[in-house]
């Protein structure tokens, strides 16, 4: 059912055999993802405009570029780690061999030129170019085993973002190397303290802004499945004590970062100067149950004080 609030009434529906798993909704096109199945309609008259098969996909896995000017839609192939593109302006489709294991999490930046993809190990988020299937960068969140829950890209995509279980949101930079040497984007600060992200996370990397293995240089003596680990790049800035399940995005303003949990919280933090990030501000939303017992435990005994009260005053 698709609601507009402005008219307060339902102005389309759509059914179907199976559960709907997810759906993604833009001016122009809705997308919806049934357990193998994806189907694409026109929003104005709900017309079906594409549907194809995928590999089972219980977490509902989709995306759609948010920018109108142009379409592209990515989802779970048939054949397992792999991503399908499909950029409807260039007429064409991409198959993206993106992970040996199952998909984890998929995402696309505003116009939908890069796609960043995670397995179901967490370990890696890879970036690649939606039109050529190339793969631009590979990040290491960690070492040990995560399920990633949200991946965002920023407005201008140079930075890329995900939260896992594991209670930290990683924050990676996307710029490139120019000429001259100087990154594209900002660096941490020289004598930036090392952080706990495990084994090979050291020095930061000047052609990024993120930091890199000290044991990089060796990539060349070593067999592929382990120089890959040492040639990762591991995040630039962390938002780090997260309790809970939680999204993240970008904020309006340069080097900020939301970070929304389950439980209700909601964190703003600026992560300029790179390792973790500085809190601008923490809200909770939403009181879980035993602060609702404290608070009713508090009321009830504030109310049987108060009758005490009362009752005294009238035995004088």
């Amino acid at each position: 059912m698709i609601w507009d609030d402005h008219q307060n009434k339902c102005i389309g529906e759509l059914s179907f055999r199976q559960k709907v798993i997810a759906c993604k909704l833009r001016r122009d096109r809705v997308v919806v993802a049934l357990l193998s199945r994806v189907y694409v309609y026109r929003f104005s008259d709900l017309a079906l405009l594409d549907q194809f098969n995928t590999l089972n996909n219980p977490k509902g896995l989709l995306a759609l570029s948010p920018d109108s000017s142009s379409t592209v839609l990515a989802c779970p192939s048939i054949t397992r780690g792999h991503v399908r593109v499909e950029l409807y302006d260039a007429r064409k489709s991409t198959l993206i061999p993106a992970h040996e294991a199952e998909l984890g999490a998929i995402a696309l930046n505003l116009s939908g030129t890069h796609l960043a993809t995670s397995s179901e190990k967490g370990t890696l988020v890879r970036v690649f170019d939606t039109g050529s299937g190339q793969m631009l960068k590979e990040l290491r969140r960690g070492t040990e085993r995560a399920e990633i829950q949200s991946i965002a890209f920023n407005s201008e995509s140079t930075f890329v973002a995900c939260s896992s279980d594991k209670g930290t949101v990683h924050i990676f930079s996307l710029a490139q190397q120019q000429p001259g040497g100087q990154p594209g984007g900002p660096q941490p600060p020289q004598q930036q303290e090392q952080q706990d992200q495990g084994v090979g996370a050291s020095s930061p990397s000047l052609a990024t802004g993120n930091k890199k293995s000290g044991l990089s240089v060796l990539n060349k003596f070593l067999p592929t499945s382990v120089g890959g680990y040492f040639s990762s790049e591991w995040s630039y800035a962390q938002v780090k004590g997260i309790e809970s399940p939680s999204i993240c995005a970008f904020g309006q303003q340069p080097y900020t970062i939301t970070v929304i949990g389950k439980d209700g919280s909601f964190i703003r933090a600026n992560f300029k100067n790179g390792g973790e990030a500085t809190r601008m501000s923490y809200n909770r939303f939403l009181k879980g149950r035993e602060e609702e017992l404290r608070l009713e435990m508090g009321e009830n005994s504030g109310a049987e004080k108060q009758h005490e009260t009362e009752e005294g005053g009238k035995d004088e």
